[in-house]
């Protein structure tokens, strides 16, 4: 077990291109977002293991020697490959939620005890420990928050058992991991998403490990080597949408009007790999012409989104307010209301984004200017964290 604290951070994620068309086989890709999840592990002696989740006021202390006994009830096997149904019983059994609890208190708790207590299992007496999670990313709106904070865990308590490196290199102020370490904490990470969402397709998990760009096609992810940093803004339109009732829609009109729908998603398809091979061109040879082919992608994307059936009003006004002021926006995600996103190509006048966030917060909706393209999970020291993110790791 690792002596000292350690702090750790991963990124939320942004689909560009490919939502639900990505279901039905086609490509979709997807970068890291630069609004991050952040975690302090601190290791003690005091034979308590403590959870904080200020983001959803959550904070639950255990008896490390009470979580050997639960240990010992349900790990009888090596490294798991999805959680049984067994095991969440005696989970939730053992945390004991209250009436008060919400489900993302709920989902997050039992998320952080499968993993601590599966990844910790080769330690003897389990390691007493305090956790602090604090996230600038919203949750339930589709950047995947819940993925950043099982990648952030995954590495955590990886590290602190000393599973993967721990440690920074003298004058080094953040880092990442090797392939085959990350490999590893994607692992567990996607492990901690299928406690939170039974069946995830591991899009999230992957994006918040390795960060860049990620392709994804018919269950195969790979990374796009070399990609542009863009500027965006993205919108929370704070509609709540269901996604999987979203995509059993698209399911539907593809039943109903194949021939209608199948010449969508090929186009939408054929939008994703355009998209990446301009991508590919602007890292090597950047040009402004291409945030021009950027732009025309987006629009008619969201065109197409709108014609399988995943637009909403609250998304039809997102994007003609930033029409307005010549920008260009789609929906990102499951759509249905959730977030989008806005292309902020170089050399725009910081007035027009000023005046295109004040028309947005004037609906109701909630902005932030950031970009994509951010590295994945990543090996902090103090000094390399902004002093806000400090405050409040340190419950300030």
């Amino acid at each position: 077990m690792l002596p000292e604290a350690l702090l750790v951070s991963a990124p939320g994620k942004v689909i560009l291109h490919g939502e639900h068309a990505v279901v039905h086989g086609k490509v979709a890709l997807a970068e890291a977002l630069n609004l991050r999840t952040f975690l302090r592990i601190k290791p003690h002696q005091d034979g308590k293991v403590r959870l904080s989740l200020p983001n959803i006021g959550a904070k639950r202390d255990w008896d490390v020697s009470k979580l050997q006994l639960l240990q010992t009830a349900f790990l009888d096997s090596g490294e798991p490959t999805a959680p049984t149904p067994e095991h969440m019983e005696k989970l939730k059994v053992f945390a004991g939620f209250t009436t008060d609890s919400s489900d993302s208190e709920r989902l997050a708790v039992l998320a952080f005890l499968y993993l601590y207590l599966f990844i910790c299992r080769k330690q003897r007496p389990l390691p007493s420990m305090d956790i602090m999670v604090w996230s600038e990313l919203p949750t339930g709106a589709g950047l995947g928050s819940s993925a950043a904070y099982s990648v952030c865990l995954a590495a955590a308590l990886l590290a602190s058992c000393e599973e993967i490196t721990g440690r920074l290199k003298e004058g080094v102020t953040s880092a990442g991991w090797t392939e085959e370490e990350l490999n590893l904490i994607n692992r567990w990470a996607f492990l901690g998403e299928k406690v939170i969402h039974g069946n995830p397709s591991g899009v999230d998990n992957s994006v918040s490990t390795w960060g860049g760009a990620l392709r994804f096609q018919g269950g195969n992810i790979s990374s796009l080597q070399r990609i542009p940093e863009l500027r965006i803004l993205l919108t929370n339109t704070k509609v709540p949408r269901s996604t999987k009732a979203l995509v059993a829609r698209v399911k539907d009109r593809l039943v109903k009007f194949p021939e209608i729908m199948n010449p969508l998603l090929a186009s939408i398809d054929a939008i994703s790999r355009e998209c990446e091979r301009v991508l590919g061109m602007m890292a090597v040879t950047p040009a402004p012409e291409q945030y021009v082919v950027l732009e025309e992608l987006i629009d008619m994307n969201q065109h197409h989104l709108n014609a399988i059936g995943v637009g909403h009003a609250s998304l039809d006004r997102l994007c003609q307010l930033t029409a307005s002021h010549g920008l260009h926006s789609k929906l990102t995600g499951a759509g249905g209301g959730g977030c989008g996103f806005t292309l902020l190509r170089p050399g725009l006048e910081q007035s027009v984004v000023e005046s295109a966030k004040q028309a947005l917060t004037g609906c109701g909706f909630e902005c932030w200017e950031t970009t994509i393209g951010a590295p994945g999970i990543s090996l902090h020291s103090p000094s390399s964290l902004k002093a806000d993110v400090l405050r409040a790791l340190n419950g300030l």
